[in-house]
């Protein structure tokens, strides 16, 4: 199964709840952490909804 790395590229700070929360639930607390994620469609719905904070690699 691919895999994707997933790096929280901006801060959490003055973000939603909903933002907070999907970040968290990804592994993802401070800039720079980097976490890999199976390439599924839950993992794509999660990404979608804070890809202004992450930058996502294919592994």
């Amino acid at each position: 199964m691919e895999k994707l790395s997933i790096r929280l590229a901006k801060s959490l700070i003055g973000r939603g709840k909903e933002q907070i929360a999907v970040a968290k639930s990804l592994g993802l607390h401070r800039p720079g952490d980097v976490v890999e994620q199976p390439d599924n469609a839950a993992t794509a719905g999660k990404v979608a909804k804070i890809s202004h904070l992450v930058v996502v690699t294919k592994l």
